[in-house]
């Protein structure tokens, strides 16, 4: 090796001598070639691997995306219950998409919303109760005035709405609306309901200002905080109710979890705008998986690693359109940049989703029924050995979406 690297060394000092202005040419290009893949590795590939490679290995065997070195391990159900934190993803115990989540941090309950509609109250109820063994939830967000977020709270006469079935300590909701539905009367009136009980409601306005005792940081628990974030569409009107959605950042050490409601481009761009995003652990995926939120604006900034969806994949619900129905192609191609760890809820089955001018009948025709994709999710921090280990439980599977036949069916992969 010594004397091949001694002959190189002279036969590039012959050509220096005897080509010196092609010499100094192919050194001055070598700098060059030098200085744009330093450029490249720093301005491009580290900005999108800002922690090395991501092993999520031990619950599914797939690839990691891009952010961080820590390992997820296949959760235990028995552990959850005893956990530093841990963030539940709940199935609501019907067909339609909605969102419910709970946060458990030590001896601390966070509710943010309750979907899909009044009659998932009783899942609701059913499944937050195994952890919120004393009754009080101590801070509840509802996000956003739609039905799929906030008709839990209600319930139904044979199913008592969260509201009714626990004692709260403080409530924050959305600064503004458009909303004159009944389900949004009906949370009004529950929700102040809980406030003659002794709950205190604040608006996330007034968390950001921290005007009449509100705060923009909680702390939940030893080194778990929860902070509200600011969007414009707190104080601005807009057309679009998404965009009301109020957003919350859980943060324990440096690992932080993101929750944007049903927050649409708009929203999204001001949420970036305003606030000093960190990288985040876990996205619960805006908007169910829509194609009109989890744009590439806030994605950017956060590079999750994880990404939870709260819908019922492949629903005709909202759209008979194949590539939209949540989660669309749109979302998964955002999110595939930085991650292949994507967890959805729920599973429709027994679809038909026919388009005007393809039905006999000249109306659009759709139906389904549904089971479970990976079922109710959780991802929970739990001490072993004086270390911090992150798992993952789900009620059904721990496979992710890519690796699902319904995707292979109805979705195409071009992320990491």
């Amino acid at each position: 090796m010594a004397k091949n690297t001694k002959k190189a060394a002279r036969a590039a000092e012959k050509v220096a001598k005897k080509h010196p202005k092609l010499f100094t040419a192919l050194v001055i290009i070598l700098v060059i070639v030098l200085i744009a893949a330093a450029c490249w590795y720093f301005l491009v590939y580290k900005k999108a691997h800002p922690n090395g490679p991501n092993d999520l290995g031990g619950t599914n065997g797939g690839n990691g995306g891009n952010g961080g070195e820590t390992t997820v391990l296949t959760g235990d159900l028995a552990e959850i219950a005893s956990a530093d934190l841990s963030v539940h993803f709940l199935e609501l115990g019907n067909k339609y998409t909605g969102d419910c989540t709970l946060i458990k941090a030590g001896d601390t309950e966070v509710l943010i919303d309750a979907g899909s509609r009044q009659n998932s109250a009783e899942a609701i109820v059913d499944y937050v109760s195994q952890y919120c063994t004393d009754g009080v939830i101590e801070y509840c967000i509802a996000t956003h005035a739609h039905q799929d977020h906030i008709a839990g709270f209600v319930g139904t006469t044979s199913a008592p709405g969260v509201f009714e079935s626990f004692s709260f300590g403080t409530i924050i909701d959305f600064p503004l609306t458009n909303a004159t539905s009944n389900i949004y009367e009906r949370y009004i009136e529950e929700r102040d309901k809980a406030v003659e009980a002794g709950a205190t409601h604040y608006t996330a306005l007034q968390c950001w200002n921290e005007t009449d005792g509100a705060k923009r940081e909680y702390e939940l628990a030893e080194g778990v905080t929860m902070r509200i974030l600011y969007q414009r569409f707190y104080e601005e009107e807009t057309s679009d109710e998404n965009d009301y959605s109020v957003c919350m950042l859980l943060s324990q050490g440096e690992e932080n979890f993101l929750f944007t409601g049903d927050l649409e481009a708009d929203g999204e761009q001001s949420l970036v705008d305003h606030n000093e995003l960190p990288h985040c652990k876990l996205f619960k995926g805006g908007h169910h998986g829509s194609y009109t939120a989890s744009t590439e604006a806030l994605l950017s900034v956060i590079q999750p690693e994880i990404v939870c969806v709260c819908c019922c994949a492949g629903s005709p619900e909202y759209t008979v359109t194949n590539e939209n129905m949540f989660p669309s192609q749109a979302f998964i191609d955002r999110v595939g940049v930085y991650t292949d760890k994507i967890y959805v809820t729920t599973l429709a089955t027994d679809v038909v989703a026919i388009p005007k001018d393809q039905s006999e009948t000249g109306k659009e025709e759709k139906s389904w029924e549904y089971t479970s994709m990976n079922g109710n999710i959780v991802l929970y921090l739990l001490r072993e050995n004086g270390e911090a280990a992150l798992k993952l439980w789900c009620s059904n599977n721990t496979t992710i979406l890519k690796d699902t036949e319904w995707f292979r069916e109805n979705r195409t992969w071009s992320g990491v």
